[in-house]
C-alpha cells in the first residue's frame, strides 16, 4: 500500500508525508505541505493541515455523572493544545482546603445534590479569567440553563463564546458499575478503575504513590439520584445548545469508542492535527526534500 501511494505522489509531484493513522485497519494520511492543501488518499478523517489563522477552542464537555468526562479530558488534553477547567476538580479541591466555598459545597454533595449555581458561577469564572486568549475546555460546567445563560454573559464580556458542545452517552448500568469500581487521586484528579485502568500498585497513585480515595458520593444509592438530577437538568440544556448548532453527541461504551469520535470533530471543526499524528520536524524536513 505504502508503495503504491508513494509512487503517485512522485508523479503528482508534491512533498508528502505518509504515516499510519490510529485506526485498527493500517490506512494512510496524506499531507501536502508544499501547496497547504487539504489531505487525501485513504482516510475516513478530514485531517485538515493547520493554517495561520485557526478557530479558537472553547469547547464545553457535558454527560452523566460517571460518563467519563475526566478520561475524555484528559485525553483531549494529551493529544491538543487546550487547557482544562474541571469543574468536579475544582470543587474537591476546596472541600479538601477547607475553603468556605467547599463547606457549603461538601453539605449538598454529601445529600447526593447538586452545588448552587452561584457558587459553581463564581469558581469557574474565576478560572476563565486565567485562560483568556487560550484553548480550553470545560469539563461538568455548566450543568443548568441558568449557569449555561451566566457562562455565555461571561464570555460576552471578553469577546468569547463556546464553538462546541460534546455529549458523552454512556448507558445507565455500565456508569452504576464504572463507579463502583472507582478509586481517584484528588490533588490532580487522576481516577482509576478497578475494572478497566487499575493503579500499578493497588491503592496507590501511580504519579506520587499517594492512597487512592473513594468519593463520598461514589455509592449506587446516591449515584442513582444524581442520575435522576442529571437527566432533569440536561435535557434543556442540550436543546440550548442545540439550537446553536454547536452540540454533538459521543456515544458508546468505553472510552476507547467514544474518543475518536471527539478526535474527527476536533480535527474537521478546528483545522488542527493531533500531537499523536504529528511527526518530528526533524522526520518532516526530510520528507519534503524527497527527491522526486
Amino acid at each position: 500500500m505504502r508503495s503504491i501511494l508513494t509512487n503517485i505522489l512522485k508523479q503528482k509531484n508534491v512533498g508528502y508525508i505518509l504515516k499510519p493513522t490510529t485506526t485498527n485497519v493500517t490506512r494512510y494520511v496524506i499531507f501536502d505541505f508544499h501547496n497547504k492543501k487539504r489531505p487525501f488518499g485513504s482516510t475516513s478523517v478530514n485531517h485538515a493541515v493547520p493554517t495561520a489563522e485557526k478557530l479558537p477552542m472553547h469547547i464545553l464537555l457535558l454527560g452523566s455523572p460517571g460518563a467519563g468526562k475526566g478520561t475524555q479530558s484528559s485525553r483531549i488534553q494529551k493529544n491538543f493544545n487546550i487547557s482544562a477547567i474541571t469543574s468536579g476538580n475544582l470543587l474537591r479541591q476546596n472541600i479538601a482546603n477547607g475553603t468556605t466555598v467547599g463547606k457549603i459545597a461538601a453539605k449538598h454533595i454529601e445529600c447526593g445534590a447538586f452545588v448552587p449555581d452561584d457558587i459553581m458561577i463564581e469558581l469557574i469564572a474565576d478560572e476563565l479569567q486565567k485562560l483568556k486568549r487560550q484553548n480550553w475546555l470545560l469539563d461538568g460546567f455548566p450543568r443548568t440553563i441558568n449557569q449555561a445563560i451566566a457562562l455565555d454573559d461571561n464570555l460576552g464580556l471578553s469577546n468569547q463564546s463556546l464553538n462546541l458542545v460534546i455529549n458523552l452517552q454512556v448507558p445507565e448500568e455500565v456508569i452504576l458499575q464504572r463507579i463502583m469500581d472507582r478509586w481517584v487521586h484528588v490533588p490532580s484528579g487522576r481516577v482509576y478503575n478497578l475494572s478497566y485502568n487499575p493503579p500499578k500498585i493497588n491503592g496507590r497513585d501511580d504519579v506520587t504513590g499517594d492512597k487512592l480515595t473513594k468519593r463520598p458520593d461514589d455509592n449506587p444509592d446516591t449515584f442513582k439520584v444524581r442520575l435522576q438530577q442529571h437527566h432533569a437538568l440536561t435535557e434543556p440544556l442540550l436543546e440550548y445548545y442545540d439550537k446553536q448548532n454547536i452540540l454533538i453527541n459521543c456515544s458508546g461504551r468505553t472510552s476507547d469508542e467514544i474518543y475518536p469520535q471527539i478526535e474527527s470533530e476536533l480535527i474537521s471543526r478546528f483545522n488542527i492535527i493531533p500531537h499523536s499524528n504529528q511527526v518530528d520536524s526533524s522526520t518532516e524536513k526530510n520528507l519534503l526534500n524527497v527527491s522526486t
